[in-house]
């Protein structure tokens, strides 16, 4: 694990090579000691690449108390001469008042207040060992193998690039800088709510001994990933005979013999190629056309508005 330490960050963001020159940026900043860390250095990377920074923070609305510890953080970062912005939750996405839902609200308000105001690059404060509570979380939840590599430092959501520079640091390195530097932050009482599983398996790894079992694991996963990813792909690749920006062209009988798993992801790909929607496709609705495209009768099928048709050994795949 890497300690949380300020220049060896700002250095690690100069070397991602993933930012325009001047860049427009936003943090989103909950309060905790995660986000008020990241807010901090990025703000200083941000200043010596001449650039704008943008902290977001979001009032879920969930609590009575919650418009007054938004406006505390944004106390704290005022204090730091860092603008900032307070985003509340639409009133008809409160309906489902829990953990899963609030986090659907804040990263669409968060996404939503990028893209309105041209920012290409969203910070997150996830650090490790949040990733291993979301690694436990999928793997009771039977995720696969790609799910369980859980989150990485680079993504992309709807044209925006979602940045987590702290997920290979621990929490406590993160408390400790903030004390350092004397950086304020509040504590989140929705994380001592044991009706959340993920405050049950953040208690759960508060064993030493089962965490360090469950950090081997993980990183062992996380290890295995890049050259899963590359197997797909190059089997992927061999099946393919025409592509353009419509349609894909496979060769079926190619295609077909493969294992089951494969083929799911091989279909993830395609679907992914056509499709700008956010979500994925779920398991059961592939498995149900895996099934189909194995019988005799086979002809059409359409999957997220995906087309799919088999004609003698060729398997085309094209947008509606």
């Amino acid at each position: 694990m890497i300690s949380l330490n300020k220049h060896v960050l700002i250095s690690r963001l100069n070397k991602l090579s993933c930012f325009e020159n001047n860049p427009s940026v936003a943090v989103a900043v909950s309060g905790g000691p995660d986000s008020m860390a990241l807010v901090y250095i990025v703000n200083n990377w941000v200043k010596n690449n001449n650039g704008k920074l943008s902290a977001l923070i979001f009032d879920h609305g969930l609590r009575e108390n919650s418009n007054e510890e938004a406006n505390e953080v944004k106390i704290f970062l005022k204090e730091l001469k860092i603008k900032s912005h307070i985003i509340k939750a639409k009133k008809n996405n409160l309906i489902k008042r829990n953990m899963a839902q609030a986090r659907i609200n804040r990263f669409n308000g968060l996404i939503n207040f990028c893209l309105k105001n041209n920012i290409l690059h969203l910070f997150l404060g996830h650090h490790f060992d949040d990733n291993l509570e979301t690694y436990l979380m999928r793997k009771i939840n039977g995720s696969n193998l790609e799910g369980l590599g859980s989150m990485n430092i680079l993504s992309c959501m709807e044209r925006i690039q979602i940045i987590r520079p702290l997920i290979e640091t621990n929490k406590r390195s993160i408390i400790n800088f903030n004390k350092k530097n004397k950086i304020k932050f509040i504590n989140d009482p929705s994380n001592e709510d044991y009706n959340y599983t993920r405050v049950q398996i953040r208690n759960f790894l508060q064993n030493k001994n089962y965490k360090k079992l469950a950090k081997l694991d993980f990183l062992k996963i996380k290890n295995q990933i890049p050259e899963y990813k590359k197997m797909i792909w190059e089997l992927f690749i061999k099946n393919i005979t025409k592509i353009n920006n419509n349609k894909v062209e496979i060769n079926f009988n190619r295609f077909i013999k493969s294992d089951d798993l494969v083929i799911e992801k091989h279909i993830l790909i395609l679907l992914k190629f056509f499709s700008n929607k956010n979500y994925q496709t779920k398991s059961q609705k592939i498995k149900i056309l895996i099934d189909i495209m194995k019988k005799p009768e086979f002809k059409f099928f359409n999957l997220s508005g995906i087309n799919i048709k088999k004609y003698e050994d060729i398997l085309l795949f094209s947008q509606k």
